[in-house]
């Protein structure tokens, strides 16, 4: 019981102790409040203003990626054999049926004879087949053998023929082996890599070769859900590649295509540009900078960029409301390098603070002046 006790008074001590301190941070931080306060009261900061206004805009749409090859892929063994021959080097360019390679010849060979003579034997069965079977038919209408006997003709026949599209089978097979031994491109580029020299043993599926067709090359770059519909399948697409030597020299390409359906979560939609690049100019695999421009918009409310301010990840401005600063969230279009779309948020009469942003808080004084900037 005395223990018992002795825990209930110690508990009690701790409960008051934190309600004393609680009630001393409490007013130590009203005082704060309140100085921070008397100090703002007063004082008049110099901002310059401006009118949103109403005008024309010509988007331009900027985005990044690397200009890959249209096409590439890996060119594999189709059969298994001991690489024989090979008949490029890499970088060498190719048109489409090439000879890369050329697999050891000696199996598939001795297997194509053996099923050419397959062929050929069943071919030779079923015509003597079929010539027992005829015979056997003019002797049975002229009553000269029985009805089982041309049965058993007509029998031997049907076996014969199914001997020989087993025989075809087989000879296209071999056929299909003996081909696999020579390794050519489906389609024209250039040898991006040769995996394996001469006497290397590949495997069926194993990749000897990877083929890369950069006569155009492409990039797939994310437009925005806002801006989607002001581009368009064959708009002109301007190509900054830094790795240019030739002051970040521009290409032009075009858009191929654009998905139908928007990425999920990101809302996003990608588009496929394509550049011209028969002259060889570009490498595959180049980073790039892309500048799209999309329709024109009339009529459009804007503010200019150094009005915005950052806040909690929105896009903000403050408003001179009876000569205070009230901040207002805005709903943002199209930005540009010195012009923002506004699409919610405030209006043609507001007058919002374009200089001196690095002073204002909500609700300070205002006054202001002519000028881009203000002190």
């Amino acid at each position: 019981m005395e223990g018992q006790r002795k825990r209930r008074w110690i508990a009690a001590a701790v409960v008051v102790i934190l309600v004393i301190v609680g009630i001393r941070v409490g007013k130590n931080l009203m005082e704060k409040s309140e100085q921070a306060k008397s100090s703002g009261r007063g004082k008049v900061v110099t901002v310059t203003a401006w009118h949103p206004k109403r005008q024309r805009i010509e988007p331009q749409l900027r985005f990044s990626g690397t200009l890959d090859p249209i096409w590439q892929a890996d060119v594999a063994a189709k059969v298994d054999g001991r690489v024989e021959r090979v008949l490029v080097d890499e970088g060498e360019q190719v048109d489409a049926g090439a000879v890369l390679a050329i697999l050891e010849q000696t199996d598939t060979g001795a297997a194509l004879l053996a099923a050419e003579g397959a062929y050929y034997e069943a071919q030779a069965r079923l015509n003597k087949a079929t010539a027992d079977y005829e015979r056997q038919a003019y002797l049975f209408a002229k009553g000269g053998v029985s009805k089982e006997e041309l049965d058993n003709a007509q029998f031997a026949r049907d076996n014969a023929i199914g001997a020989l599209q087993s025989a075809e089978g087989h000879l296209a097979a071999a056929q299909s082996k003996q081909g696999g031994t020579t390794v050519t491109t489906p389609r024209g580029g250039v040898v991006q890599k040769r995996y394996y020299q001469e006497g290397y043993y590949a495997k069926v599926g194993t990749a000897l070769f990877n083929i890369a067709d950069i006569s155009a090359l492409s990039a797939k770059i994310a437009v925005p859900e806002g801006y989607v519909s002001q581009v368009a399948v064959g708009d002109a697409v301007a190509f900054t590649v830094p790795s240019l030597a030739v002051n970040r020299q521009q290409v032009m390409g075009r858009i191929a295509h654009i998905s139908p359906v928007a990425e999920s979560g990101s809302h996003t939609f990608e588009a496929t540009v394509t550049v011209d690049n028969r002259d060889g100019r570009l490498f595959g695999g180049v980073y790039a900078e892309a500048l799209i421009a999309a329709r024109p918009q009339e009529n459009v409310l804007t503010v200019p960029l150094s009005a915005i301010v950052m806040r909690d990840d929105q896009r903000t401005v403050y408003v001179i409301d009876d000569g205070l600063a009230v901040r207002r969230v805005l709903t943002t279009g199209y930005i540009g390098e010195d012009v923002v779309e506004v699409l919610g948020g405030i209006t043609e009469e507001d007058e919002i603070i374009t200089g001196g942003l690095n002073k204002v808080r909500e609700g300070i004084q205002v006054r202001t002046v002519e000028g881009a900037s203000a002190e």
